[in-house]
C-alpha cells in the first residue's frame, strides 16, 4: 500500500440548494490553490462546475463534476454535486465515495429547512460534513446584526441536524458589510481582503463577549465526546489551539460534530480557512477506508463506480473511487480491460499510468458496468438507494425512423443517471419517469444533443379500465361465412357476469353433450379475450367472469377461428346489456414533509380528490410528518411540482398502485368526452 497516496489526498463532495453557490466555491477553491488563474461564473457559463451544454442553458449543475486541486502538497478531489432536489441521485451516488462534505447554505435560517434532506443522508451513512454558510455579508444589515442573525442560522441549523452544530468561526461586520472573522479556535481576529488571505487583526473590544460565549458553545459541545476537555472546562483552564483542532479533527472524522465556517465564496472570503480545515481536520482516505471496514493491506483492487459518463470524445467513462489496491491502465478490471485512466478537472482529463488507493478518477470503458457497481472484488459494497419517481413524460421521436436507435440511446441515458427509468404501460407508451419536469427536460436535451434523437412529448394518458354492473345470460352470437368451398360456421351462447372489484377475468364451459367440441373452446376464450381490450367506453375491461354455456357446429365448417369470431360477436352484443362503467386506477400515497408544511399537505390531497388516511412523525427524520393517503393516478401528475412549490422544495413522495374505482359519474363524462369516447382508439368507432 502506497502510505504517501493514502496520506496526501483528500475526496471531497460540495453540496447544498439550488443557489446557495457551490459551483462559486468550486471555483474559489480552484483559484486560491493555483489550479485557475482565471474564476469564472455561473452566469457566463464558463465555470469548472457547470461543463455540459444542460448546465450552461440553465445556469445551474445537473450532474456532478469532479476537479481535482493541490494545496500543500495534498491532493483534493472535489466533487461539485447539483443542488436541485430533482438531481439529488446524482448527489447520494457521490457522497458514498468521500470523505467530507462541506454543506454550502445561505445565512437565511428559513431556508435551513431546504437542507434537511441532505442532512439526513450524511448522517445515515455517518459521512463527516461541515457547514459554509455563503453569502455572509447578507446577514449584516448593520454592525450589530452580524452576531445575532448568525446565531439564528446556527439554530436554525440545529433545528435539521442531528448532530452538534459548532461555531468554527464568528463574524465581524462594519455598518452593512462583514469584514472578516474570529476564528474560535486560536480567538485571533482576521479582516479579509478580496483575492489574498485575510489579515490577523486585534480582536474587537464589542465582540468580545459574544466571541466569548460563542467559543464556549464550542468547547462544551466538544467537551461531550472528550473527558479530559470536560475536566479542563469545569476547572476552567482554557485549552490550547492544538488540543481544540485534535479534538475536531477527531469529532469531526467520526461524524459526531458538524461544524460551521461563514464567508463569501464570489470574493474567496473565508475560502482558506475553510481549505485548511478540510487539510487538517478532515479524515484522510485511509481513515475513511479504515472506518469502512476495508483492510488497507491487500493488493487485490476493491473500487466503486460514483457516477457514469458518455462523452462525446472519449466514450464511456465511470468515475471511480479506490478503497484498496493499485489499478493499472490495461488491467482486467470484472472482466473487463480498462482502456484509459484520467484525473478530471471538468472537462479536461488528465491521462495515468496507474491510480492506488484512496483516490477518486474516472476509468474508460467499463462496458457493461454501472453506477454503484463495485469493482474487483466479491464483496458487495452499499450504494445509494434509488430515489422512487414521480414525475412522467411520454415520449415519441420526432421522425419514425428514429425509433431503432431509441432503444440503445434511451439504455445510455438510464445509465448516466439511475434515477430516471422506462415504463412500456398499458397505454401502449413509451414513457420516461424521472424527479420533476427540468429533471425530463435535462434528459430529453441529452437525447437530442448527444444522440440527435429529438423528442415529442405529452403527459402519459390515465390507464382507465371499465367493467360492467349488471350481468347478461345467454347471449347468442353466430358467425357464418360461405365463400366457396370449405366455410366458416361458429356458434355459441355465453353468460357474462361482474366480478368482486380486483378479481380479474375468469372463463370457464358448462357445455355438455360435445355442442361445442373441445378442440374449439380454446378459441372461445380467445375470442373473448381479444374483445375485453377494448370494451364499449374503448377501454380494457376487467373483473368480468364469462361463461360458454351453449353451442353448436358444423362438422365440416367449423374451426377454431370461426368460434373465436363467434365468441366476439356475442361479448358485443352482451356487453351492451351489462351497463359499462369506467375505473380509474387509485395510488396509495406516502407524503412526507417538514410538520410546518403538514396542513398544506392535507388541503393539497383534498384538492386532489384525496381520501386521507391519516398523518404522524415520519420515523428518523426530525420534525418531519409522513401523510397517508389515497389518491387517483389521474391527480398525480403533477403532484410533485404542486408539492414542492407548498414546501420549499423539500417534500416528496412514495407510491404504490392499489386498486381501480369507479369514477364519478359527472368526471366520467369528462373523461369519455376528452378522450374521444373511446379510449385512445381502443373503442367502438
Amino acid at each position: 500500500m502506497n502510505h504517501k497516496v493514502i496520506g496526501a489526498a483528500r475526496n471531497v463532495a460540495i453540496v447544498g440548494p439550488y443557489l446557495s453557490g457551490k459551483t462559486a466555491l468550486l471555483e474559489s477553491l480552484l483559484s486560491v490553490t493555483g489550479t485557475i488563474t482565471r474564476k469564472g461564473n455561473a452566469k457566463d457559463g464558463n465555470t469548472i462546475g457547470d461543463g455540459s451544454a444542460e448546465a450552461r442553458d440553465r445556469k445551474m449543475s445537473v450532474e456532478v463534476n469532479s476537479a481535482t486541486a493541490e494545496y500543500e502538497n495534498v491532493r483534493f478531489t472535489f466533487l461539485d454535486c447539483p443542488g436541485s432536489i430533482e438531481f439529488a441521485q446524482e448527489t447520494y451516488n457521490a457522497l458514498i465515495g468521500v470523505d467530507a462534505a462541506v454543506i454550502v447554505c445561505e445565512p437565511v435560517a428559513d431556508r435551513t429547512l431546504t437542507l434537511a434532506p441532505l442532512f439526513k443522508f450524511l448522517d445515515d451513512w455517518q459521512i463527516p460534513h461541515l457547514v459554509f454558510i455563503n453569502k455572509i455579508d447578507r446577514a449584516c444589515t448593520d454592525e450589530t446584526t452580524c452576531g445575532s442573525n448568525f446565531t439564528e442560522v446556527l439554530n436554525a441549523l440545529k433545528s435539521v441536524s442531528s448532530r452538534p452544530i459548532v461555531p468554527h468561526q464568528y463574524p465581524i461586520g462594519k455598518n452593512e458589510q462583514i469584514i472578516g472573522f474570529i476564528d474560535l479556535v486560536t480567538e485571533q481576529a482576521y479582516h479579509y481582503h478580496p483575492g489574498a488571505p485575510a489579515d490577523p487583526v486585534p480582536l474587537p473590544e464589542h465582540l468580545k463577549a459574544q466571541e466569548s460565549a460563542a467559543r464556549q458553545q464550542m468547547l462544551e459541545e466538544l467537551a461531550n465526546f472528550d473527558d479530559r476537555l470536560l475536566e479542563e472546562l469545569l476547572e476552567e483552564i482554557n485549552p490550547d489551539a492544538e488540543e481544540i483542532t485534535r479534538d475536531l479533527k477527531m469529532e469531526l472524522g467520526a461524524d459526531l460534530i458538524v461544524p460551521v465556517f461563514i464567508g463569501i465564496a464570489e470574493q474567496d472570503f473565508g475560502v482558506r480557512p475553510l481549505l485548511e480545515a478540510l487539510l487538517r481536520e478532515a479524515p484522510t482516505p485511509e481513515t475513511t477506508a479504515e472506518k469502512r471496514g476495508f483492510i488497507q493491506g491487500e493488493n487485490k483492487v476493491l473500487a466503486q463506480i460514483l457516477k457514469t459518463y458518455y462523452t462525446p470524445q472519449g466514450g464511456k467513462l465511470s468515475l471511480v473511487r479506490m478503497w484498496r489496491g493499485t489499478l493499472a491502465d490495461g488491467a482486467n478490471l470484472n472482466g473487463v480491460r480498462v482502456n484509459g485512466l484520467y484525473r478530471l478537472t471538468g472537462q479536461q482529463t488528465q491521462s495515468l499510468q496507474s491510480v492506488s488507493a484512496g483516490e477518486i478518477v474516472a476509468v474508460g470503458r467499463l462496458e457493461g458496468l454501472k453506477t454503484g457497481d463495485t469493482l474487483g472484488s466479491d464483496e458487495f459494497l452499499p450504494k445509494a438507494e434509488i430515489i422512487p419517481p414521480v414525475y412522467a413524460l411520454a415520449i415519441v421521436p420526432e421522425k419514425r425512423n428514429d425509433e431503432v436507435k431509441l432503444s440503445s440511446a434511451l439504455a445510455k441515458l438510464l445509465e448516466e443517471d439511475p434515477s430516471l427509468s422506462l415504463e412500456h404501460g398499458d397505454t401502449h407508451e413509451v414513457i420516461l419517469w424521472g424527479q420533476g419536469e427540468i429533471h425530463l427536460k435535462v434528459a430529453l436535451d441529452r437525447l437530442r444533443r448527444k444522440y440527435n434523437l429529438p423528442m415529442v412529448t405529452h403527459l402519459p394518458q390515465v390507464p382507465y379500465k371499465e367493467t360492467i354492473r349488471k350481468p347478461a345470460a345467454s347471449i347468442h352470437g353466430r358467425y357464418k361465412h360461405q365463400s366457396g368451398g370449405h366455410g366458416q360456421f361458429g356458434d355459441v351462447y355465453l353468460d357474462i357476469a361482474p366480478q368482486p372489484r380486483g378479481e380479474g377475468f375468469n372463463f370457464t364451459d358448462k357445455i355438455v353433450g360435445g355442442v361445442v367440441p373441445k378442440q374449439y373452446i380454446p378459441g372461445v376464450e380467445v375470442g373473448v379475450r381479444e374483445y375485453l381490450d377494448r370494451g364499449p367506453l374503448g377501454f380494457p375491461v376487467v373483473d368480468v367472469a364469462v361463461t360458454l354455456t351453449n353451442g353448436s357446429y358444423h362438422s365440416v365448417d367449423s374451426s377454431e377461428q370461426a368460434f373465436k369470431q363467434a365468441a366476439r360477436l356475442a361479448m358485443q352484443s352482451g356487453m351492451e346489456k351489462c351497463e359499462s362503467t369506467l375505473l380509474e386506477p387509485i395510488a396509495k400515497v406516502e407524503i412526507c414533509a417538514p410538520n410546518e408544511c403538514t396542513s398544506k399537505v392535507l388541503q393539497l390531497v383534498s384538492g386532489h380528490r384525496g381520501q386521507i388516511l391519516g398523518y404522524e412523525g415520519k420515523k428518523d427524520w426530525k420534525g418531519w410528518d409522513a401523510v397517508s393517503a389515497y389518491l387517483p393516478i389521474a391527480e398525480m401528475q403533477d403532484l410533485i411540482v404542486e408539492l414542492r412549490s407548498q414546501t420549499m422544495g423539500v417534500g416528496f413522495f412514495n407510491w404504490e398502485f392499489d386498486r381501480l374505482q369507479e369514477v364519478p359519474e359527472p368526471l366520467a363524462k369528462r373523461v369519455l368526452l376528452t378522450t374521444g369516447g373511446n379510449g385512445n382508439g381502443n373503442g367502438k368507432s
